[in-house]
């Protein structure tokens, strides 16, 4: 039993020492304090498996002060495979659910390479994002703005708001997110100087314009989680009662959570969404199976939306 131990605790030293070095090559520098909070281990502890990163001739160096931490230094490759069968399928399985995503020519190369690398097992999970392929004009903006990312050159677009305003803004293009069940654009405005997101199925034109940023950006996915954290967007708070008989499409469609249920099958679940319009016309689906609680001002949007289809019959 003793030496079952000793032999889990090498085995996961191994993978740890594996996983840093993983780590830190696709990074540049990074402090002791984030090793150690990643890999669940004290600082100390990462301090020795650096010794022995370096003793088995993986050359890291240590950098102090402020910014300090540590680095693979420049040019260092691992020249040994050391992904597994498993690890490909990963590969795989995240590859083909991208490529139904959006057409790229590059995608459908390193999905080959991966292919053939792999000459053993079989993919059991399949990812289809095809519902992210939001029409023409969306397919022609995603190959426009992902040459526009790679070149550093400015676009110009012509975007609607939620309250149907049309702006023009000139942006620099920095990355394609997919969220929310749609596309999205990361970029950098000149007129606001700020960092927006811009959803692509309300860009009504978009243009590639002369120059290149007009900045350094830095790093992107800092920025994108930045923003994140200050989404100023308008959110609903919604509380609904709904009916026992359409609790399966409600809870796949809405996504919500049930707080409460009733004796006769009827429950109230809540979420927090943006203001979208989407929203809205689910809620509209499902007619007098659900009843808005709160807030006050949804019931009276879905109130006019009514009276409005009323109106017209």
């Amino acid at each position: 039993m003793q030496a079952m131990k000793k032999g889990m605790v090498i085995f996961m030293k191994i993978d740890r020492l594996m996983a840093i070095t993983m780590y830190l090559l696709n990074r540049e520098i990074v402090s002791a304090s984030t090793l150690a909070e990643r890999f669940e281990v004290s600082k100390r502890t990462i301090q020795r498996d650096i010794e022995v990163l370096n003793q088995a001739g993986i050359p890291i160096v240590a950098t102090y002060g402020a910014e300090g931490g540590y680095e693979i230094m420049d040019g260092f490759k691992l020249t040994k495979q050391i992904a597994g069968v498993d690890d490909y399928l990963n590969i795989i399985t995240a590859l083909k659910g991208l490529s139904t995503a959006y057409e790229n020519d590059k995608i459908s190369e390193t999905l080959e390479k991966a292919l053939t690398i792999m000459q053993s097992g079989e993919q059991r999970i399949f990812v289809d994002f095809s519902v992210a392929r939001e029409g023409v004009s969306v397919k022609e903006y995603l190959s426009m703005i992902e040459k526009a990312i790679f070149d550093k050159s400015s676009l110009r677009i012509d975007y609607v708001s939620a309250e149907q305003l049309v702006s023009t803004r000139q942006v620099e293009p920095l990355a394609l997110s997919y969220q929310w069940y749609a596309w999205y654009l990361f970029a950098y405005c000149t007129r606001k100087q700020d960092y927006r997101l811009f959803k692509l199925q309300r860009i009504v034109k978009c243009e590639p314009v002369p120059g290149i940023f007009t900045k350094e950006h830095g790093n992107i996915e800092e920025l994108m989680k930045i923003k994140s954290e200050t989404d100023q967007r308008k959110y609903y708070h919604i509380h609904l009662l709904c009916k026992n008989e359409i609790r399966q499409q409600v809870l796949e469609y809405l996504n919500g959570n049930i707080i409460e249920e009733h004796e006769n099958g009827d429950f109230i679940i809540t979420m927090n969404v943006p203001y979208e319009r989407m929203w809205f016309s689910l809620l509209m689906g499902f007619g007098d199976q659900i009843q808005v609680l709160e807030p006050e001002e949804l019931k009276v949007l879905l109130k006019q939306k009514a009276e409005g289809i009323l109106s017209i019959y």
